[in-house]
This record gives C-alpha cells, sequence and structure tokens, in this order.
C-alpha cells in the first residue's frame, strides 16, 4: 500500500471520467458556459482501466466514479464493466439524472452503493440551484434505486440562508425510507464564490435536527468523511461531513485521479502530477505516483486554516470542483 510521510495508507482511489455535467451547480461550475476539457486530453476508457490496475496493485479496493457526471460519458459502460472485474469494491457518485438507464448495468458491475447529489426537496430551488428543470426525474430515479435495493447516500451541500431550512425535511425522509443523508459543509473552490458566512457547521446541524429529534450517534470508522447519527425507529440515517469546522485528515486514505489524468493527493491540493502524459510515452508512473503521495501535506492540502472563518478564497490555488471530481 502507497504510504505518504504521515504513516497514512491510501486504498481508496476516486477517478473523474470526464468534467461535463448536464446540471449547472453554482458550487461546481463556476459558469453556463463552460469551457470542457477536450476529449483527446482525457483519459480513454483503456488508459482509465490500465492506470486502475497500477493502482490496484499496489493496495488500492475500493474505487469510486465521479464526474462531473459520470453517466453522461459516452463510453462508461464499458468502463464500468472493465473496472468491476478488478479486486475492488466500485461505487460511483452521480446525480441521478440517467441513473434509469444504468440500474442493469450497476447490478452486473455489483455496485452496490450510490452517491446521488441533491441538495434540496423542492423543485423550485433545485431549479435555482442546477440551472436545470430536473427535480421530479431525478427524485424518481433516487426512488426507483432505493426500491431495487440499492445501498443510497444523499449527498448534501449544506449553505447558509439557502437550504439550512429544509435539514429536518431530509432527516424526515430517513423515518420510513432507508435512505443515509450526508449534509455537507460547504467548502472553497476555484469560482464558487465561497464566503465563510456560508458554511453551515456540524454544530449548528446537529442543533437544527435535536429541535425535533433525539439524535443517536452512531460509530465511524478510522477512514469516515462523515459522521454519522440516526434517529430512534427511523430506517435511514444522517451524517454530517464537517470538513470547514472539524476536519477528519489524520484517517484520510484518498487519492484522486482527474478526468485529464492528474493525481491529486488532497480534494485541496494545490499541487499535482501529470501521469496520462507519462503513461502515454510509456514511461513507470508508479514513481510518480509514490512520489505525489509522499508529498501528502498533514491536513487540507496545506492551504486552508483550521478556523474557516479567517480563509478568503481568492488565496487557495485549486481547480474547480468540476475538474476535481470530487
Amino acid at each position: 500500500m502507497i504510504m505518504d510521510s504521515y504513516h497514512r495508507g491510501h486504498n481508496y482511489l476516486r477517478i473523474s471520467l470526464t468534467d461535463k455535467c448536464n446540471l449547472r451547480c453554482f458550487y461546481c461550475m463556476p459558469e453556463e458556459e463552460y469551457e470542457f476539457v477536450p476529449s483527446a486530453k482525457l483519459m480513454q476508457a483503456d488508459e482509465i482501466v490500465a492506470l486502475a490496475k497500477i493502482f490496484v496493485a499496489n493496495g488500492v479496493n475500493k474505487i469510486r466514479l465521479t464526474g462531473g457526471e459520470p453517466l453522461v460519458r459516452k463510453d462508461a459502460k464499458e468502463i464500468i464493466l472493465a473496472l468491476s472485474k478488478l479486486n475492488v469494491t466500485l461505487t460511483i457518485t452521480t446525480n441521478a439524472t440517467r441513473l434509469h438507464l444504468f440500474a442493469d448495468v450497476f447490478e452486473e458491475a455489483h455496485i452496490h452503493s450510490l452517491n446521488i447529489s441533491l441538495d434540496t426537496l423542492k423543485p423550485e430551488k433545485f431549479l435555482f440551484l442546477t440551472r436545470r428543470n430536473e427535480f421530479n426525474h431525478v427524485k424518481n430515479n433516487i426512488d426507483l434505486m432505493i426500491r431495487r435495493g440499492f445501498h443510497v447516500k444523499i449527498n448534501v451541500v449544506m449553505m447558509k440562508g439557502l437550504n439550512d431550512d429544509e435539514i429536518n425535511d431530509f432527516v424526515a425522509w430517513t423515518k420510513d425510507t432507508p435512505v443515509h443523508v450526508r449534509f455537507i459543509e460547504f467548502m472553497p473552490f476555484s469560482g464558487n464564490k465561497w464566503t465563510s458566512n456560508q458554511v453551515f457547521t456540524l454544530h449548528e446541524i446537529l442543533n437544527v435536527v435535536k429541535e425535533k429529534y433525539e439524535v443517536i450517534p452512531l460509530t465511524n470508522g478510522v477512514h469516515d468523511t462523515a459522521k454519522a447519527f440516526t434517529v430512534n425507529k427511523h430506517l435511514g440515517t444522517f451524517s454530517v461531513i464537517s470538513t470547514m469546522s472539524a476536519p477528519f485528515c489524520s484517517g484520510c486514505n484518498r487519492i484522486r485521479l482527474t478526468a485529464d489524468g492528474k493525481i491529486k493527493n488532497c480534494l485541496f491540493s494545490k499541487n499535482e502530477t501529470d501521469l496520462l502524459t507519462a503513461f502515454r510515452k510509456g514511461e513507470d508512473v508508479l514513481p510518480l505516483i509514490v512520489q505525489n503521495i509522499g508529498r501528502k501535506e498533514k491536513e487540507l492540502g496545506g492551504q486552508l486554516l483550521s478556523d474557516f472563518k479567517k480563509i478568503h478564497a481568492e488565496d487557495i490555488h485549486n481547480r474547480s470542483m468540476i475538474t476535481i471530481g470530487g
């Protein structure tokens, strides 16, 4: 397993299949008219599989496919089925717009768990956030996957004054439905107009839930990014990814591979290593991977302060979320 200088082993690879998306969430994609990476500069299907095999041979046993929206890629099915033949747990993060076309593919690929982005339960707010009128379609696809027995986790980017009034609506959803809601503190990326006063923290989220429910903490694993909770007699759970107010970097085991073949050792790292160019030249990329992971900072890419209220987004050097892959 590849280790960093803080003795953290890295067995979890997140591969972005594309920077393209059919939604336009402002915190992820900076502009409506966005220039996507040309196809020739993206990892091709065989390159994705070949690079994944190198990671698997060196200790990776979990792969998550991300984007953009991974399922808009024309050869997504072929990539998914090829990766499913590796000795890994395969998962995916999606906006759910195309799930109805992939349910059978996921079952064939032994994908059992899905992370689905949904920041509101209100159709009109969904339109405002995503700039697309797709709420009913997305919600129907989520219900479809739950009915088919998939483990469904809902990623909710929580923003003060925008959707914090829906926290208990999401928790109520977990009562009779085995859905697992994950509230995510709003994080700064290039172009997403982040300010500290938009962050709705773990503490604030729990205070809201406790106004209505008795919260029961659940046990968290060493690599878990989400602090998990449930409510008595609820079929589902809720959790909080507290990147800004209570980071969880000490147990980080994640590696990110962008759609254009760059390795990032942290979501917030400003440095990245070009694996794709080296791979296309026939070079051994393993030393590049080891070197990149070895340079991993202790926490938050070495860029974010422990007190998020003192962070200035313009001082952070990074990509936009859509070009990282989450």
